[in-house]
């Protein structure tokens, strides 16, 4: 089995049966703010894109690059798809021009012809990309990949139930806006940025542990920020709390822990796997390369400059009534929403900054009061404060994702009052009837499930499934004193309570071991 790196989570897999792209990510994404490193931008993509068949994990859009899969991928190809709750994906395909599709049934191994099988796992919480992540599991000849990329499930049994894995490529580094953008002290953006990085990698060394590959590919990130409003966010500044370590950090950490067999993928290095082992060659040498790190990024930032501002300049859009565009498409949505409207509980502002770069012009989002208004001097426990025109475009173009498109950006700030809130995202990434309702039916179903299986971890009983996306703490769960960290997704619960110290809602059920009568179950809320 052949595996070309083509960048970021992207790569084409070969085998005599045929061959797979996974991901083609090539053009800025989010605003013009991220772009692949190592650059792919220059790689012979006409001939990658001639291929039997093409799988995208999600839809977020350093992974769906609508613009590169109309261009370079042929349309005689058959498009893999996951088993997602909405037909959003297969839409988008077809908008592009794909008419050949396979609807992989969730985890069930499919063969295709020549004996080459896939298998593909779908994960559909609302917190999953937007409405939906997944894997790819492919084996021919006795040699199996499995491309998690970007996924996170509870655990990677499924596939090694099917046999030994002998190539496992994975995330680690950071994709989100945390804690970047929050209005904080340095001192407090490096502690939570190191204690994000460093969970990170501690969930990345709990999925290679429990998969034991013959070996592993970092993939998946990082991104690079060519804009120069947002460069202090490559890795390339000392800066210990920063969540963009690249593939070169990852086998220095993945030492520490006593990893011997990380591969890392340039744009261009292809490996040859096999039952037996792996050779990969590359177009320069993988350490020099990243010795010349900031030099790359340089080279990168004054190419890429052009298509940056031609970007900036499509942003502006005064025609657009913000705040009555936002009432017109948000308030139907909160006047739909239980679920969701109650999990935010508060109203939230949007601070949006005028052309001038000083007039700004305050909008609530008013989840109890289902409306959208003017901003009344009232305290909020989330604000966001953005140029104007970034709002304009999402409504200019009826965005549905506004996680997908203006967050992951980190062209904002934040604050906040108290814990994360995971409904303001949710909510946010369901701008659509369609999203609103699948998210509220998962959300229901969810809140109304019962965990009555426990488990013993330290000197605590604790229910087996963690309350925010079902993880297996027996797995995933470490107690430290009177505290429980979920390391899947990084929540801490306080134990003697119940109460989840990371977000609102989610209360866990827990008691201690030498405890008489155990404390009542914990309902989750929100």
């Amino acid at each position: 089995m052949r595996v070309t790196g083509t960048g970021h989570a992207s790569m084409r897999i070969d085998t005599t049966a045929g061959s797979i792209l996974c991901d083609p990510w090539v053009n800025p994404a989010y605003f013009a703010s991220w772009f692949p490193f190592p650059d792919n931008s220059l790689l012979d993509w006409e001939s990658l894109g001639q291929v039997d068949y093409l799988y995208v994990s999600h839809l977020h859009r350093d992974h769906f690059d609508a613009k590169h899969l109309r261009d370079f991928v042929s349309k005689d190809a058959t498009v893999l798809l996951p088993e997602f709750p909405t037909s959003e994906m297969e839409d988008e395909f077809r908008a592009l021009g794909f008419t050949k599709f396979l609807k992989a049934p969730n985890e069930q191994v499919v063969e295709l012809p020549g004996g080459l099988k896939i298998m593909i796992q779908a994960l559909t919480s609302p917190t999953d990309g937007p409405i939906g992540d997944s894997s790819l599991w492919v084996e021919h000849e006795g040699v199996r990949l499995l491309n998690q990329n970007d996924a996170r499930p509870t655990d990677l049994s499924v596939f090694a139930e099917l046999g030994h894995v002998h190539a496992h490529l994975l995330q680690f580094s950071g994709a989100i806006w945390y804690p970047m953008v929050y209005e904080l002290p340095q001192a407090a953006k490096t502690a939570f940025g190191k204690q994000k990085r460093d969970r990170q990698f501690d969930r990345t060394w709990r999925y290679i542990d429990d998969l034991k590959a013959s070996h592993v590919f970092p993939i998946a990130g990082p991104p690079c920020f060519l804009d120069d409003a947002l460069w202090q966010f490559n890795d390339i500044h000392g800066d210990e709390g920063n969540i963009f370590p690249d593939q070169s950090v990852f086998l220095s950490e993945y030492a520490k822990v006593g990893g011997t067999n990380g591969i890392v993928l340039l744009p261009g290095s292809v490996a040859e796997v096999t039952t037996e082992g792996a050779s990969t060659t590359h177009p320069v040498p993988v350490q020099e390369f990243f010795a010349d790190k900031v030099a790359h990024l340089e080279e990168m930032r004054e190419r890429k400059r052009p298509i940056i501002e031609a970007e900036k300049a499509s942003w502006r859009h005064p025609e657009v009534d913000v705040l009555g565009e936002m009432k017109r498409r948000i308030e139907p949505l909160l006047d739909e929403s239980i679920y969701l409207a109650k999990g935010v509980g508060g109203p939230v502002r949007f601070d949006l900054v005028g052309y001038d770069g000083e007039s700004v012009e305050s909008i609530v989002v008013d989840f109890p009061g289902k409306e959208v208004r003017p901003y009344a001097d009232e305290k909020v426990r989330y604000r966001f404060r953005m140029e104007r025109s970034l709002i304009e475009h999402l409504l200019f173009i009826d965005e549905v994702d506004w996680v997908n498109s203006l967050f992951l950006s980190c062209r904002f700030s934040a604050a906040r009052i108290g814990q994360y809130n995971e409904f303001v995202y949710a909510f946010f990434k369901c701008l659509s009837e369609e999203r609103l309702q699948y998210a509220e039916g998962w959300y229901d179903e969810h809140e109304r499930s019962t965990d009555a299986e426990d488990i013993t971890l330290g000197d605590w009983v604790v229910q087996r499934r963690c309350p925010h996306l079902k993880a297996d703490l027996t797995r995933f769960g470490i107690v430290d004193g009177d505290q429980l960290t979920c390391q899947l997704h990084g929540w801490r619960f306080d134990l003697p309570s119940g109460r989840c110290l990371t977000s609102v809602g989610h209360k866990v059920r827990a008691h201690r071991v030498d405890a008489e009568t155990p404390a009542p179950a914990g309902e989750a809320v929100i």
